[in-house]
């Protein structure tokens, strides 16, 4: 898979400064560089539009992140009033806690998304975050709906006009290869998700 572009929203502080701001960019580079469909090397996705599910590839990113020391699926509350729920990927710094959010939902839970990762750095409960979602072309072949960088980049200024003592950034992927024989990746069966 591959890294269309990774955008730095916001960043202030010592942390977005440091060294270790610069390894978690790697990580999740390489991360998603790592995660293949239909080939060792590549990810190859089937043409079918709306008809590739998410969640399995959000699955193959996350897994290639715990042998760098991440935390997946923790549970916890990022904004005050808010019910802890698992957050995909955390990484413990010597700063604080860094958050990744895989998109899986449509527009609206990419805005969510950003707000709680903006809202939990204003609260001190992390020290930054990034929104990994698919650029449009990508996302056309998955599960009808899904969120897409184009569709978010129009609120960019809203979360670039924060004065955050932290980082937050969107990071868009896409697949490498086009592929009419590599296998269909499965859909849940929960909202825009339902099977073909």
């Amino acid at each position: 898979m591959k890294v269309v572009a990774i955008n730095i929203l916001n960043s202030h502080g010592e942390f977005a400064m440091s060294t270790e701001f610069l390894q978690i960019q790697n990580d999740l580079k390489d991360a998603i560089n790592e995660v293949t469909w239909g080939d060792e090397k590549l990810f190859k996705i089937n043409p079918i539009s709306k008809g590739n599910g998410v969640t399995p590839i959000r699955n193959l990113f996350i897994n290639k992140l715990v042998p760098k020391d991440w935390l997946k699926e923790v549970r916890m509350a990022l904004a005050k009033g808010m019910n802890p729920g698992p957050i995909d990927a955390v990484k413990n710094t010597s700063a604080g806690l860094f958050a990744v959010e895989w998109e899986t939902g449509n527009i609206s839970s990419s805005h969510r998304a950003l707000n709680k990762i903006a809202v939990g750095i204003i609260q001190k409960e992390i020290i930054g975050g990034f929104l990994i979602l698919p650029v449009r072309e990508f996302s056309k072949y998955l599960t009808d709906r899904v969120g897409n960088y184009e569709e978010l980049a129009p609120y960019f200024p809203l979360y670039e006009n924060l004065k955050l003592e932290g980082t937050l950034g969107v990071i868009s992927i896409t697949f490498d290869e086009l592929d009419v024989n590599s296998p269909i990746i499965n859909k849940g069966f929960d909202g825009n998700a339902k099977k073909l």
